[in-house]
């Protein structure tokens, strides 16, 4: 079993070690016995998403994400089609942002997305940072493959931690589902309790720092979504993450403290 791995735009946007998700999957990849493909791609590269099994789209500058969104837009068809067909996403805070309608500058300039998802974001005044606690959308509860009775216990069976840095406070239409709910942060908007977003194989989120290592279930996840794709059904091969557990695990103490 293989996964082709895409890391798109890693020379323009990788704030605050974006790039240890891909490291992270890698990794867990190959504990597993399962090869991987990694692509870094940027501007002007040949993209073949059909052949994609996760794109990853890291966080930026509005500087940055200007630049990008006219290269993402020569691309708009075939990206749309390969997620229509399940490929799986992953884009953090700069790069969760240009899949929405349009980014509105704090000057009231309307900087247009990809429009994939019904979402759109809006410069605040006030920059929305430190670390984040978020209950995962029920509907994505880790199920069996991550980690179970590896030192997990004592940790609520769906949040994520992360570390947030933006001002674009970010809004959901009425078809799309959060991530999850905020426990500790600001999240989306610092307005209306919600995180990132979630449709089919598609995950927004502002959280970096980087967000998988921390997060072994929902980098799982992922995984279990890929290989599902490409019609792989067993259970994955639960892995150690006693020391990933230990980072979550004190995340919550400082944040909930709770645990």
């Amino acid at each position: 079993m293989k996964l082709n791995i895409c890391h798109l735009y890693p020379d323009l946007l990788d704030l605050y070690g974006d790039r240890g998700n891909i490291l992270t999957l890698a990794a867990r990849c190959r504990w597993r016995g399962i090869d991987t493909v990694i692509q870094r791609a940027s501007l002007g590269d040949k993209l073949d998403f059909p052949q994609m099994d996760i794109l990853f789209i890291g966080g930026g500058s509005d500087r940055e994400q200007s630049l990008l969104v006219q290269d993402l837009m020569l691309r708009k068809d075939d990206l749309q089609a390969a997620i229509g067909d399940g490929l799986v996403v992953l884009t953090i805070c700069g790069g969760y942002q240009l899949l929405g309608l349009y980014y509105q500058t704090a000057e009231g300039k309307k900087i247009p997305g990809l429009g994939i998802l019904d979402l759109w974001t809006i410069a605040g005044s006030q920059r929305m940072i430190g670390n984040v606690v978020v209950e995962l959308n029920d509907r994505l509860t880790p199920g069996p493959g991550t980690s179970a009775g590896s030192g997990n216990q004592g940790i609520p069976a769906a949040t994520l931690v992360g570390f947030e840095n933006h001002s674009g406070k970010t809004y959901l239409g009425s078809n799309l589902l959060p991530l999850g709910k905020v426990l500790a942060g600001y999240g989306n908007n610092g307005e209306d309790g919600t995180e990132g977003v979630c449709l089919g194989n598609v995950f927004g989120t502002y959280l970096h720092g980087p967000l998988l290592p921390k997060n072994p279930a929902f980098a799982d996840l992922l995984l279990r979504k890929a290989l599902a794709r490409r019609g792989f059904t067993a259970e994955m091969e639960p892995l150690d993450d006693r020391i990933e557990i230990l980072a979550h695990q004190a995340m919550l103490r400082k944040l909930l403290k709770k645990i």
